[in-house]
Formats: structure tokens, C-alpha cells, sequence
């Protein structure tokens, strides 16, 4: 049975697909597409918009990758694999608005197989969706959740809970004790199915992830903004280049394994801002994100 011919086909169609309707909501804008090689092997298509009227920056990266020896950050979990050739793919996005009324939004989806001489390949899927805002609507976190528990909903009645707990743990910024945002779903080693239910289950989740967003960005990207949104939006990016740079597993192995820094990096924000022990002030919205928003609970 050929794994990977099928996966890769969607894999592509689904970055078709996601970069044209991001492009059509900000008026046409364009993205600048990039094809790149690996030198140890393997390669990948990025896409990134920049100064739209509606996203500041978008990215939007394909890769598959292929090597001799999978990178730590694959094996941490599973230790056994550690030497195994692999071929890796998947499509990683991240969008960052230009209104601070608009989340951030990231959403991944991947695949993976190692071999080892004289065995049958071990592959598994990972991935999913979340959402930063900077100012919280419930409304619109309801729907993002909403939508993730319907990608979930075919394949069991407890997937989403766990799936959602799951990416509650994963994005979470231990030295701030502060999650990165509301939350979505995260999954990773999926191989407990048979092969076609797991790929079925990372299809739903990538074709879920326009409908779970674009509503809230037609909703909120008309908003009137000052100079106050504007700043705190850019000191809250920088709890996600935080994120990024010191937690992110997808992160970590596309620098261990040789990939395209431009293209592994297009992740983080253009601007963004640090200032020394600040905190809000008591009862403004910019507390309320904190009090109510960076709590982890259920929303659906």
C-alpha cells in the first residue's frame, strides 16, 4: 500500500485551497510562493502574504522532507525510533491579523513514517488548530470550539474532549504559567486506528480549519482600532514568538532536520514588542483577556 502518494495530494490541495481563500478575504492580495529543496533530501512550497489589508502576515508552508535519521525532536517520544529512516510531511500555517480585534490563528496537519531495514514502516499523524486573541470574544471562541468538536465528532464521542485537552497542555507557556491562547485541538502519534480512519481524521481536521476561522475574521476585521489595541497586540505576540522559539515541537524539528529556516520561521509575527514586567490595569479589557480568556475551560 502506498502511504505517502495519497497524503501528499491532500496535503497540497489543502494548501491550494486555504491560501486562495485567505488571499480572496484580504481583496485580492497576493502571496509570494517559494519553492525550495533540502539537501539532505526532500523540499516543500512556503507561501507568505505580507501587508494585506486584513493580515499582516500569513504563511503557509508545505513540506516533504526525507532522510536517514530521524531528528530528536521526532524521537522523544518514541525512543525505539531513534536512527530509523523517515519521510515526513505535512502543512503548516499561521496567520497574524493586522486588527487587534482579529486572533491569531495556527493550524498544522502532518504525517510521518520511519522504516527500519526488514520491517514494515510505522507511520503515524499529528496536528491540529487553535486560536490567539488579543481581545476575547466569547461568541467567537464558542464557534472555533464548535467547529473543532464537529471535525471531531465522526470518529468518536470522546475524541474532541481529549484532542482539546491535549492542545491545552501543549500550548502552554510553562515559564509564564499562561496558556498561549483559548485553545483548539492538538494531536500527535495517531496510528490507534487503521490506516484510512487516521487519515480521514487529519483531512477533517484541515478541512474544518476555514470554517472555524474565517467567520471571526469577517466579523471582527472591520472593527475601529487606536494606538492602545495596537500595543498590546504587539506585546502579546510575544508570548507567541515565546512559544515558538522555546516549546514548539514542529519548531524543533524543522531545525534538527536541516529544513528551510525562512520557511520554519515564517511563524512569527513582523512586529512585535517586550516591555519589563508589565501588567494591565485592573478592569480593562486588556485584563479581561487574562481573567477570562487565558483560563482554560470548557467552551462548548
Amino acid at each position: 500500500m502506498s502511504y505517502i502518494e495519497p497524503v501528499k495530494n491532500y496535503l497540497l490541495e489543502l494548501q491550494n485551497r486555504i491560501s486562495t481563500a485567505i488571499a480572496k478575504e484580504d481583496a485580492g492580495c497576493q502571496f509570494h510562493e517559494d519553492e525550495w529543496q533540502r539537501q539532505e533530501g526532500g523540499g516543500g512550497r512556503s507561501r507568505v502574504l505580507t501587508n494585506g489589508l486584513v493580515f499582516e502576515q500569513a504563511g503557509i508552508n508545505f513540506s516533504h522532507v526525507y532522510g536517514t535519521k530521524l531528528p530528536a525532536s521526532a524521537t522523544a517520544q518514541r525512543p525505539e525510533l531513534a536512527g530509523c529512516a523517515f519521510q515526513a510531511m505535512g502543512v503548516s500555517l499561521v496567520i497574524h491579523p493586522l486588527n487587534p480585534y482579529v486572533p491569531t490563528s495556527h493550524a498544522n496537519i502532518r504525517f510521518f513514517m520511519a522504516e527500519k531495514p526488514d520491517n514494515p514502516p510505522i507511520w503515524w499523524f499529528g496536528g491540529g488548530f487553535d486560536l490567539t486573541p488579543y481581545y476575547g470574544f466569547e461568541e467567537d471562541v464558542v464557534h472555533w470550539h464548535q467547529t473543532a468538536k464537529a471535525a471531531c465528532e465522526p470518529f468518536g464521542k470522546d475524541v474532541y474532549a481529549r484532542y482539546k485537552e491535549w492542545c491545552d497542555k501543549y500550548f502552554f507557556l510553562k515559564h509564564r504559567n499562561e496558556p498561549r491562547g483559548v485553545g483548539g485541538l492538538f494531536f500527535d502519534d495517531l496510528n490507534q486506528w487503521d490506516f484510512d480512519s487516521c487519515f480521514a481524521f487529519m483531512q477533517s481536521i484541515g478541512d474544518h480549519y476555514l470554517s472555524a476561522y474565517l467567520p471571526i475574521v469577517k466579523k471582527r476585521k472591520a472593527l475601529p482600532y487606536g494606538d492602545r489595541e495596537r500595543d498590546f497586540q504587539l506585546y502579546r505576540r510575544g508570548r507567541y514568538v515565546e512559544f515558538n522559539l522555546v516549546y514548539d515541537r514542529g519548531t524543533l524539528f524543522g531545525l534538527q532536520s536541516g529544513g528551510r529556516t525562512e520557511s520554519i520561521l515564517m511563524s512569527l509575527p513582523p512586529l512585535v514588542k517586550w516591555r519589563y514586567n508589565w501588567q494591565p490595569a485592573p478592569g480593562t479589557p486588556e485584563a479581561r483577556l487574562y481573567e477570562v480568556f487565558l483560563k482554560p475551560k470548557a467552551w462548548v
